[in-house]
């Protein structure tokens, strides 16, 4: 693996239908983890008025904001139904239950 992959932890750290927050200098990136064990990774706020993510309900490849109740795609970042707007993904890597997630898709999305 090339040093642009950060370890962020263990997949036995995110509950099923949960998730856990990793703060990176171009801000808090939601880790989540669906029923089946997928896990995905957005940006922690809702393009809508910036709920934070982590904190909704994970249903299918899917989370409902905590605020508003938007319901964001885990896999594309975008909004789902009749709302407009989209969240950064971030490439995620799980070797043998390791979550890596890869520094370089931060460091072009904030540019």
């Amino acid at each position: 693996m090339d040093g642009n992959w950060i370890a962020i932890g263990s997949i036995a750290d995110i509950p099923l239908r949960g998730a856990r927050c990793v703060k990176t200098p171009q801000g808090r990136i939601a880790v989540f983890r669906t029923a089946e064990g997928e896990v995905f990774a957005i940006e922690d706020r809702c393009p809508h008025r910036g709920g934070p993510l982590s904190q909704g309900i994970v249903h299918g490849r899917a989370v409902t904001c905590p605020l508003h109740n938007w319901v964001i795609s885990l896999e594309s970042g975008k909004a789902l139904g009749a709302d407009e707007g989209a969240v950064r993904t971030v490439a995620l890597r799980n070797e043998d239950g390791a979550l890596f997630i890869a520094l370089e898709n931060l460091m072009a999305a904030a540019e």
